[in-house]
């Protein structure tokens, strides 16, 4: 299959091209000519199938031209070998568990992906440009620690992730290297679009991107939602946490291929930029608010084109599919205390909006199940959620010791002409 720019439809590229590129040279995403349409029985065939099996079945109609089926499969088993576990929290709700990967985020099955999939198609050296709010810089710090011809930058804002976060992706080393950002996510992402729109630099150093923007970061991750069907059901509503959008507009692409579900909450905290559109048909990006639930603090998400091109830019066939529902700081903290103490499961912040994101949602749809998106451990904001509940939550020994590690990390101003200097060296 190809895939065009959104901005450029005549831009195209195959599987492979849109990888290894990352972003049109033009501006705008990748997006596929056409949404494939899988049959009922590949999402309600039932049992539990391994999560690797289940992705080469999404994945492939995309891939199909680019690459064997058994490469397609080989990745897809060395990329999505843990587990997504079902936790019922309580009557009628279900946490999908997403953070059982070596970085205990759910970014580590699209991260793990992309980096097998650049090493199987790349005949040269690139440099893996990625902006991070969180949890994407320790999954591609991990996912390409030490991958052959492949070197990695990560951009993050100093001060606005948290301090186990920042310690899993500025200690890694080897070919990752970290650069904090004075400034906000949306800063750091700027830089790194503008980066690829610079034809001098490409010429140079040749680029491409591991953030949700990449396909093989974005599709991958229909996989999740496809897997909670397989298990519970067709009737569920999915509560997706989100920050730039790639996670649900995966659980999106996953609907528009025929996976049937009673529909998606958009959960977010008090940067609701795109809950907003959904209740106004406004959209009003601005820079982001920062709160404890970091990965989401994003003002202008970069897949928000990407949830109305799946639905032809059809703002009322958009809401058909999809709420929007936000949260402030203290009615998380709530949510976190008041779930840990009925049921004895601990959220993160993320996963807490998630929880609340449903209330509204089951109560509509009494005849729905609930599962929201719980897409990081919650010992990766151990200080958050002991604030909120009154326990620290364990932290595994292979995380208390990248904690212990010195920080590696270059330090550089909120501008593009900085972070092209620093890639020159």
């Amino acid at each position: 299959m190809n895939f065009h720019s959104t901005e450029r439809a005549r831009e195209t590229a195959s599987f492979r091209e849109a990888i290894l590129r990352g972003l049109p040279r033009g501006g705008g995403l990748y997006f596929p000519d056409a949404i494939p349409s899988l049959p009922l029985e590949t999402w309600l065939s039932g049992g539990s199938p391994e999560p690797h099996e289940l992705a080469a079945e999404l994945i492939w109609p995309f891939a199909q031209g680019s690459m064997a089926r058994g490469d397609l499969e080989r990745i897809c088993r060395e990329a999505l070998n843990f587990p997504f576990p079902l936790v019922e929290t309580d009557p009628g709700r279900h946490a999908l568990e997403l953070f059982h990967g070596p970085t205990l985020a759910f970014k580590d099955v699209g991260a793990r992906f992309l980096a097998r999939a650049i090493s199987h198609f790349s005949d040269r050296r690139v440099t893996v440009l990625v902006a991070t709010s969180g949890d994407t810089g320790s999954a591609v710090a991990q996912g390409f620690h030490g991958v052959e011809g492949i070197d990695v930058v990560l951009l993050y804002p100093s001060g606005r992730i948290s301090h186990v976060q920042e310690q899993q992706l500025t200690t890694v080393g080897g070919n990752v290297q970290a650069l904090e950002v004075d400034g906000a996510f949306d800063d750091c992402q700027a830089m790194v679009k503008e980066a690829f729109l610079d034809a001098d630099l490409q010429a140079a150093r040749p680029l491409t991107s591991a953030n949700s923007i990449n396909i093989a970061r974005w599709i991958p991750q229909a996989t999740y939602f496809a897997s909670a069907v397989r298990r519970l059901g067709p009737d569920l509503v999915f509560s997706v946490p989100s920050g730039n959008y790639g996670n649900l507009a995966a659980g999106l692409l996953a609907h528009r291929m025929g996976m049937p579900c009673r529909g998606f909450i958009a959960a977010t905290n008090v940067n609701r930029v795109v809950p907003e559109y959904l209740e106004t048909g406004e959209y009003r990006p601005r820079p982001s608010v920062p709160t404890i639930s970091n990965a989401m603090d994003v003002g202008a998400p970069s897949n928000f084109i990407r949830l109305l091109r799946l639905f032809g830019d059809d703002l009322d066939a958009l809401r058909s599919a999809v709420r929007g529902f936000h949260l402030d700081d203290a009615a998380t903290r709530e949510r976190m205390r008041r779930v840990h103490d009925a049921s004895g499961y601990v959220l993160d912040p993320h996963g807490a909006i998630g929880h609340a994101g449903l209330d509204d949602a089951l109560t509509r749809d009494p005849g729905a199940t609930g599962v929201f998106l719980h897409t990081a451990a919650p010992c990766k904001f151990g200080d958050v959620v002991a604030n909120a509940t009154g326990h620290a939550p364990p932290v595994p020994p292979h995380l208390q010791a990248i904690i212990e590690r010195p920080k590696q990390a270059v330090r550089i101003p909120a501008t593009y002409a900085a972070l092209r200097a620093h890639l020159h060296g």
